[in-house]
């Protein structure tokens, strides 16, 4: 049986397979427009988990899992839909502001999966965890402001947010079919948001970029989405939706880290300021009881 542990190695497993997605993101953001991208990294989600199952089944090596019901379809459906949504915000987000900016932003899904989850499903939201929102929330604007001067505020990070809006919804549908086929999930999850988000790539006249590009988003989706949510679900299990999401927070901190190297940036000082709140914010929560 399971431990305590397993589940919180599972969630920090799941968050530092993500990191990889804003930084090598935004690099290929360069070649491929952002639609496009957030179809192919999808697609290889779901994709790669196929494969992954179809190798368990030639070595005879299936999990026992309970596959999806027809019970599940509403949440299965919001889960698509959502997934649909929030890494096309995420893509239009890194094409208007840094991939540190958006690695750190990311932790804003701290926020709206346990807002969420109280509003939805009555889980309860400690006073610790009330803190570790307030400081996220605080970084998050500090993050987004573009002109102190004006208060002017940086539209790549209304659409970061609005993607981990759309996440923090997610988050919560598939804790309700957390306890299913995790790897079923996210084969659903994968090709059912990928073909949607194709499809709304095509009518807006984008195209598939280089071969070369292709893969790399593809292989990218494989890990950063595919493997990182199968490990998430995973966790959910044992850990539930606010908490899991917590230690998922580590993921922005990586992302941010490799963001500053790949690109050689020196950010402004309220970025600074903004990771100080972050990291305190995201104590809070991931030493929540």
């Amino acid at each position: 049986m399971a431990t305590p542990r397993t589940y919180i190695f599972s969630a920090i497993l799941a968050a530092a397979f993500y990191a990889l997605n804003a930084p090598l993101s935004k690099w290929l953001l360069a070649e491929v427009p952002p639609t496009m991208m957030a179809a192919l990294l999808y697609l290889g989600a779901g994709g790669g988990m196929a494969l992954v199952r179809a190798g368990q089944r030639a070595v005879g090596r299936v999990p026992r899992e309970a596959p999806l019901a027809r019970a599940d379809l509403p949440y299965t459906v919001g889960m698509v839909v959502l997934d649909i949504a929030a890494p096309i915000f995420l893509m239009i987000g890194l094409t208007r502001t840094t991939a540190a900016n958006v690695s750190l932003l990311n932790n804003f899904e701290i926020v709206a999966t346990a807002l969420i989850a109280l509003g939805l499903f009555g889980e309860r939201i400690s006073r610790r965890l009330w803190a570790a929102i307030v400081f996220v929330t605080v970084s998050s604007i500090l993050l987004s402001v573009e002109d102190s001067s004006s208060f002017s505020f940086s539209l790549g990070s209304v659409f970061v947010l609005l993607a981990c809006t759309c996440w923090g919804l997610e988050n919560n549908c598939t804790r309700s079919i957390a306890d299913k086929d995790p790897l079923q999930i996210v084969v659903v999850k994968g090709f059912g948001s990928g073909a949607g988000s194709l499809v709304i790539a095509l009518m807006l006249g984008e195209r598939l970029p280089a071969p070369g590009y292709a893969l790399g988003a593809l292989a990218l989706g494989f890990v950063a989405y595919g493997l990182s949510i199968r490990f998430y679900i995973y966790a959910q299990r044992g850990l539930g939706a606010a908490k899991t999401s917590a230690y998922y927070a580590l993921a922005p901190f990586l992302g941010a880290g490799l963001s500053l190297v790949l690109f050689r940036q020196r950010p402004q000082p309220y970025f600074w300021a903004a990771l100080l709140l972050m990291a305190v914010g995201t104590w809070l929560a991931s030493t929540d009881q």
